[in-house]
């Protein structure tokens, strides 16, 4: 027997039982307790209020009343939507932000080729992938001479660095001191792996720096159809180029 049963039998009230779940109504879930209906009556009437004081202030509105947000707001789809008002900027004004953006834009450009600049200096446009590989030329006197030349005696190499396009000794150089440089495998194939990221990584600052100058122009442009000269368009758009007009002449006092 629990303590609320025995507390009620002591002083004599009839002790509250919850009620038992019906078999047929058990699949619909547990009954509410007193406590859950309390808190859906108290919400249901806050809500009912919420709508009384509503109807009043309609109730109470005036028809004829007029309001500055009328002018800024309209009804679409049954949504009352507040327009936002359009900001007015003067022609001059208009010039000054965009004489700005192109400060800006050449500014991040002129940054992006200095960077480009130093990772040439450092790279040397070294066997790169995707460059055209630089040809030796030898001129020779006699079909002989061709046949039997031997380009690591002429170049006065090993045979092994003959492929090497930088750093390749002579014999002399190395009878004097030994081979510097990476000579393993595998430290060769990870040097080349860091010369091919460098040279991606050159690749796309000077993509950038392109599309930079593009943007720079495309921003001078319509800067230019700011004025109020009369002006035809020669050629449209497109990603790589900005439009071109042809201004009217006008002479300048």
């Amino acid at each position: 027997m629990s303590a609320a049963f025995k507390k009620a039998a002591k002083s004599g009230q009839r002790p509250h039982r919850e009620r038992a779940q019906p078999a047929a109504r058990r699949r619909l879930g547990l009954l509410e307790k007193k406590k859950d209906y309390r808190l859906r009556a108290d919400d249901y009437h806050k809500k009912q209020n919420a709508l009384r004081a509503l109807q009043k202030k309609a109730l109470d509105k005036n028809p004829d009343e007029f309001y500055f947000k009328m002018i800024r707001a309209e009804l679409q789809d049954g949504v009352h939507i507040i327009k936002q008002p359009k900001d007015e900027v003067t022609p001059e004004q208009a010039k000054l932000m965009r004489t700005q953006d192109i400060k800006y834009v050449e500014m991040k450009r002129v940054a992006e080729a200095k960077k480009i600049e130093r990772l040439k200096s450092e790279l040397h446009l070294l066997d790169a992938e995707g460059k055209n590989p630089n040809k030796h030329v030898f001129f020779l006197d006699t079909k002989k001479e061709v046949q039997e030349f031997d380009i690591a005696t002429h170049l006065d190499t090993l045979p092994e660095l003959v492929g090497r396009v930088y750093n390749r000794p002579t014999i002399a150089t190395l009878q004097k001191e030994t081979l510097k440089g990476a000579t393993e495998p595998a430290h060769l194939k990870k040097l080349a792996q860091q010369r091919k990221n460098q040279y991606d990584l050159l690749k796309q600052r000077i993509e950038r720096e392109k599309a930079m100058f593009v943007v720079a122009q495309k921003i001078q442009t319509r800067k230019d159809l700011l004025d109020k000269t009369h002006k035809v368009k020669v050629k449209k758009e497109t990603t790589n180029s900005p439009a071109i007009y042809k201004f009217k002449f006008q002479r300048k006092r």
